[in-house]
């Protein structure tokens, strides 16, 4: 399917922006940010589809995996990889990579996004089968790494889906269960780290949030399988357990010492 001109490289409204006061450079930019949720809300359905197909995978065992280049592959990285702490789940549940791998994390890797054939290469290393789920990250829904990845997947009988900032997009067109979030031009023409960035963070926040709490990994509205990794989250802990149980702090703190974990001091504790 031909796509030549993606609704994120279309051409901004704002003019002469280095001749802009900082004053008018920040209020352009929070208008323009104010529309993404508005354009994120149209695609509920479509998450509600893509997160109900994902579910009934991960309650069997698989995982979910995101693939992207760029701004899209770095927030499918930033998204899989704060799973664990937050949810308390293997780092191998939900995973994240990107073209060129690591290394483009934090530096740009030339036509590493151009080659078709290298997503699934890097999923294979993963053993990626049927049992899982994988979803392409692309804002323009153009980028051949994730576009291959996803047409290679599907023909393996692996469910896919996709989260993209552009209407009737190759990547759409490639996936069972395409998210597109219209965001439209941005305040820097083609510049995605911004509106369409913004707009997949959004997106991705309510798949991985909505899956791990049906996965039954949030207690009422509580992180109780988070990681006590460090003294900010064992003092988070220890308040949900004196707001659970209505002991004192010191009380808490005994019981989350003991216990290990925020679950397992309300599961011996509370009925």
């Amino acid at each position: 399917m031909e796509h030549t001109n993606p609704d994120t490289e279309k051409t901004s409204k704002y003019n002469n922006l280095e001749k802009m006061s900082t004053s008018a450079l920040l209020s352009n930019i929070n208008k323009e940010d104010k529309s993404v949720s508005e354009s994120v809300e149209k695609e509920l359905p479509a998450i509600e589809k893509l997160v109900d197909a994902i579910t009934p995978k991960m309650q069997a065992g698989g995982r979910l995996f995101y693939i992207g280049a760029g701004t899209s592959g770095r927030l499918g990285v930033l998204d899989a990889s704060e799973c664990p702490p937050t949810f308390g789940v293997s780092n191998q549940l939900v995973i994240g990579l990107i073209a060129g791998g690591d290394t483009a994390l934090r530096n740009a890797v030339e036509n590493a996004e151009d080659d078709t054939q290298q997503a699934w290469k890097d999923l294979q290393e993963y053993n990626i089968s049927e049992k899982d789920v994988l979803v392409g990250l692309a804002a323009s829904g153009t980028t051949p790494y994730v576009i291959g990845g996803i047409k290679e997947a599907r023909a393996k009988g692996i469910i896919t889906g996709c989260v993209t900032c552009s209407s009737g997009s190759p990547l759409a067109a490639a996936c069972e269960f395409p998210v597109e979030v219209v965001t439209g031009p941005e305040f820097v023409t083609g510049s995605t780290r911004m509106k369409a960035g913004t707009a997949q963070k959004l997106v991705l926040n309510m798949i991985s949030t909505s899956v791990m709490i049906k996965l039954g990994r949030v207690k009422g509205n509580k992180m109780v399988d988070m990681q006590l990794s460090n003294k900010k989250l064992v003092s988070r802990g220890v308040r949900m357990i004196m707001e659970e149980l209505n002991v004192d702090e010191a009380e808490a703190s005994k019981l989350l010492q003991t216990h290990k974990s925020v679950r397992n001091v309300l599961a011996q504790y509370k009925a």
